[in-house]
């Protein structure tokens, strides 16, 4: 478990919604844990993140950042492995939390390039009943903002990222 953060949110500021810039120096507290590609790999997600989240002593939004920990776990393990990946002793997958004064980011870095595509709300609702397709509705749904960026550099893939106001 590392604590810099910093680095992958430089360019986060072009991507929010009309929310002030976030200065990744301003960061009070960071943590991130790399995430083995098993689906158990979101039971181990949702508990870094209860844990992380009651150090920092943020109980507001604890419960949406949590389920939105987990939508963008299950999305990352789910569709941006290659089946090579699933057998690889690196892990895949990486979640980062980071601290603001007013707000928690939660970002998700799979060895994917494609981008993440969202149901159209419309079939959310029509078969709300479905096993699956609702992920990135209810990472909306549950966060003030959210977005991706491929990954520059050396690293491949990308980085989605739910962004909550406390």
């Amino acid at each position: 478990m590392g604590t810099n953060g910093s680095t992958m949110l430089e360019p986060l500021d072009a991507l929010r919604r009309g929310l002030p810039p976030l200065d990744p120096s301003a960061v009070s507290s960071a943590a991130s844990c790399a995430l083995p590609a098993r689906y158990e790999a979101v039971r181990c997600a949702r508990e870094f993140t209860r844990r992380t989240l009651a150090d920092w002593d943020v109980p507001e939004r604890f419960e949406d950042v949590c389920l939105v920990v987990s939508e963008l776990v299950t999305n990352a393990l789910r569709h941006a492995l290659p089946a090579e990946a699933r057998y690889d002793q690196d892990p895949p997958v990486r979640l980062h939390l980071m601290r603001w004064a007013s707000r928690v980011v939660c970002a998700v870095r799979d060895p994917s390039n494609d981008s993440p595509v969202a149901g159209d709300s419309e079939d959310v609702v029509d078969d709300f009943a479905a096993e699956s397709g609702r992920g990135l509705f209810l990472v909306e749904s549950f966060s003030d903002s959210w977005g991706w960026h491929p990954l520059a550099g050396t690293l491949s893939g990308k980085v989605v990222w739910a962004l909550f106001r406390l």
